[in-house]
């Protein structure tokens, strides 16, 4: 990626390139402060555009998450609260982002997983759609294979290069943290034959044939677990030189007092991070996202050969974090640690988002559907819940908050049997309050003396009056996200 600055402004809508991984935290981007992670692409993008340091999800799960910043709406606006859902509902739709997109104009497209519902059928099919807008539909929600043929484009990818996905996706016995630690003599899937490689190569697929002004879409699958890279990359990380999770001995204490929290990762909790081998899942983990910088880049690298980068939009993001053995947990569930809920978010455009600008105010990743329509030039829907990001983006952080908060929900526990629950993430530029209702339970941080969480104040009598005063806000916030219904008679 060039560092030259493009200064001029282009005079038709631009085309977007919205790339989105699955299970990446935030501090995963060797520009933004992380000396141990090689992401060389990733870098060039912050220096380039505007990197967004304090982005929440509003739901660390991927269903809820993908449909609320499709929609530029909360998951229980949209009502997608937990995954596997059956289908999409179809009164969400009509602010689908990609929809409207299409409707003004624009070629989309969707490389990799779209996970607005889950996939159907033995063996599996497709994921049922809605109107999303989406023209080009390559899809693929991961690596095993249970798809019916014709139906998954990676899978027929790996066929039409003469390899049955069954032998590809073969592994031998994993560990209960989900790491395959590949060596030499016994590799993963290679990089030749990875999710993340095809989603590239099928997105340049589209780049050369789209008519422009075009919108994509490319999710690959990693760094979701398992924890399983190629060995050309995972060789690149001495595990034994990176940096411990953020734990203390408190944590196991705390986390089972939370312990009937539904947890939906397959290893128990709490386990101390020499227990669960985290150094080498952290290997691992940035092997993956190394893995994703390098695939990222072929495409940015053909958006400049063609001559399009001047006038595409580059949108870099995730959908949720990844826990990576903090606090004694892997994984994702019913928590709201800034590991597991802020997640990178960067964005570049030539000439219209200042290079180098870094905004440390508070944003959603709702805000993401509203501030491309407008870069569309395209009116934002009165039901889109998202802030553009114009303000942020024209002046950074001039002391006027982009968000007073942010909030994220987990309402996964729907169908699911007693312990599970319901929980709120209410967050401002202080503190940090999560209420697990109908548990009596809840966890409070002040994040400007206890960055990283340990030290909850739920129970502490010197905190009553915050603890009190958030509530009242995180319920105020709460009922503002209700969906407010079908729209009222013009003449009531």
């Amino acid at each position: 990626m060039s560092d030259d600055p493009l200064t001029a402004a282009p005079r038709r809508p631009p085309n977007i390139l919205w790339f989105c991984t699955d299970h990446q935290r935030f501090d995963t981007v060797a520009a933004l402060g992380n000396p141990e992670i090689r992401t060389p692409y990733l870098d060039a993008l912050v220096r380039q555009g505007a990197a967004f340091t304090h982005a929440y999800c509003q739901s660390p799960l991927c269903c809820p998450s993908r449909a609320s910043f499709m929609t530029g709406r909360y998951p229980s606006a949209v009502h997608v609260n937990y995954n596997a859902l059956d289908y999409f509902p179809p009164a969400a739709e009509t602010t689908l982002v990609s929809r409207l997109l299409a409707e003004a104009g624009y070629e989309c497209g969707l490389v990799g997983k779209l996970h607005l519902a889950d996939g159907h059928g033995d063996p599996y099919a497709t994921e049922p759609r809605v109107n999303d807008g989406f023209g080009w539909f390559d899809w693929s929600l991961g690596s095993h294979d249970d798809w019916a043929p014709g139906v998954h484009g990676y899978g027929d990818w790996i066929r039409a290069k003469g390899h049955e996905p069954s032998a590809v996706f073969a592994r031998r016995p994993t560990t209960p943290n989900r790491l395959y630690a590949p060596t030499p003599e016994q590799d993963n899937i290679p990089y030749a034959l990875h999710q993340t490689t095809w989603c590239s190569e099928r997105a340049i697929a589209f780049i050369e044939q789209a008519r422009e002004p075009w919108f994509l879409c490319v999710n690959v699958n990693d760094p979701h677990p398992t924890f399983d890279p190629p060995w050309e990359y995972y060789r690149r990380y001495d595990p034994d030189s990176l940096s411990d999770p953020h734990f203390r001995e408190s944590d196991l204490e705390k986390q089972e007092r939370l312990a009937d929290i539904e947890w939906r990762a397959r290893r128990p909790v709490p386990t101390r991070p020499s227990e669960m081998d985290a150094k080498r899942v952290r290997a691992a983990y940035y092997a993956m996202i190394e893995l994703i910088d390098a695939e990222f880049g072929r495409i940015v690298e053909h958006l400049k050969a063609a001559g399009q980068l001047r006038n595409t939009i580059i949108v870099f993001m995730s959908d949720h974090g990844e826990m990576l053995g903090d606090h004694g947990l892997l994984e994702k569930g019913c928590r709201f640690y800034e590991g597991m809920v802020r997640v990178p978010l960067l964005m570049a455009w030539p000439g219209r988002i200042p290079a180098g600008r870094r905004c440390d105010s508070l944003v959603e990743l709702t805000d993401i559907a509203p501030k491309l329509l407008e870069f569309a030039g395209q009116p934002i829907p009165p039901l889109m819940q998202g802030r553009s990001l114009t303000r942020l983006i024209e002046r950074g952080d001039d002391g006027e908050a982009h968000r007073d908060f942010v909030r994220t929900e987990y309402y996964g526990a729907r169908g699911l049997p007693p312990g599970t629950s319901f929980a709120t993430m209410y967050r401002d530029r202080r503190w940090k309050l999560v209420v697990y209702h109908n548990h009596g339970k809840g966890e409070l941080y002040d994040l400007d003396d206890d960055p990283w969480e340990f030290v909850d104040r739920w129970h502490d009598p010197d905190f009553r009056d915050v603890k009190s005063d958030l509530i009242a806000r995180t319920f105020d916030a709460t009922a503002m996200a209700a969906d407010p219904g079908p729209p009222r008679r013009r003449d009531r």
